[in-house]
């Protein structure tokens, strides 16, 4: 956990005045408390958990396999490691409407700012993967109508997301959003892909009637966009939620084959993060003051 946690507004509350604010929000990924940690040092005002990134840390391509359980346990863990805002991906909310409610329920008590639930039939699939399958749209509303009854902080947001694109096309996927926007939605996040004139249909039809959520995904389906170019098409924030764990597996594979390949570690030394700046990442010094405190 952090150790000396501020006192103070809830992360609900503080999301809430970010997205109140003028500008966009960036959005760092993390897929555990580590990344987590990361990300905030990076100075990212928002972590979002990728749900691809914690199915893969658990060994599993992103097609259904976490449980919610699992999804809130991981959430917990990363609301505890960093001060700034989480918003974590709930796939489908785990079940029908009244599921929905637990979900929600067990994501407050876990201390995010809020979570996004997508419109996809069970098992999921990865936003950006093929063969994905929808639930009609009014079943997704009486999701979002059940996860707003449910909540007990209605700065909690419920971020309705909305797979349709690539399925049914833009065309229902903007009366779905319409449909999710009157149901109550704080926020609207339509994944998209690689077709600017679908992005400015998306940004034409919902800015400044609902915050827009933006997933800068690197699965190269969405326009590659500056974060300004974004911005200036109305979104509220700007999210990179996988760009982290598929880093992370970049280099621990070429760490180990280098080392595998010259039968020494002296080979990846300058790719490694210094010994005493890895404990820092979770702030080793800060225990150690506390231990001298509280004469441990």
């Amino acid at each position: 956990m952090k150790f000396t946690r501020e006192r103070g507004k809830s992360a609900p509350r503080r999301m809430r005045e970010m997205l109140a604010q003028p500008g966009i929000i960036l959005g760092g990924g993390a897929y555990d408390a580590l990344s987590a940690r990361i990300v905030e040092q990076c100075d990212y005002p928002l972590c979002v958990v990728t749900g691809a990134g914690t199915s893969m840390s658990r060994g599993y391509p992103d097609i259904g396999f976490v449980a919610g359980e699992e999804m809130v346990a991981n959430a917990r863990y990363i609301a505890e490691a960093v001060e700034i805002p989480v918003i974590v991906d709930a796939d489908t909310g785990y079940g029908n409407a009244i599921n929905v409610m637990r979900t929600v329920r067990a994501f407050e008590q876990a201390g995010v700012a809020g979570i996004h639930i997508e419109d996809q039939d069970w098992p999921k699939k990865c936003g950006h993967l093929q063969g994905k399958k929808l639930i009609p749209a009014q079943e997704m509303v009486g999701k979002i109508k059940a996860a707003l009854d449910a909540r007990r902080d209605p700065d909690f947001l419920i971020i309705a997301r909305c797979d349709a694109v690539t399925v049914e096309g833009i065309d229902a996927a903007l009366q779905r959003g319409e449909a999710y926007r009157e149901a109550g939605a704080d926020m609207l996040f339509i994944e998209m892909r690689e077709s600017m004139e679908e992005m400015r249909a998306i940004a034409e039809r919902f800015r400044g009637r609902i915050p827009l959520h933006f997933n800068h995904s690197p699965s190269g389906m969405v326009p590659r966009l500056n974060v300004s170019e974004i911005e200036a098409m109305g979104f509220s924030t700007c999210c990179f939620y996988a760009h982290t764990v598929m880093a992370a597996v970049k280099a621990m594979r070429d760490v180990l084959m280098d080392i595998k390949r010259t039968g020494n570690s002296l080979a990846v030394w300058d790719q490694m993060i210094p010994f005493d700046e890895f404990w820092e990442v979770c702030e080793l010094a800060e225990v150690k003051a506390l231990e001298k405190k509280y004469g441990v």
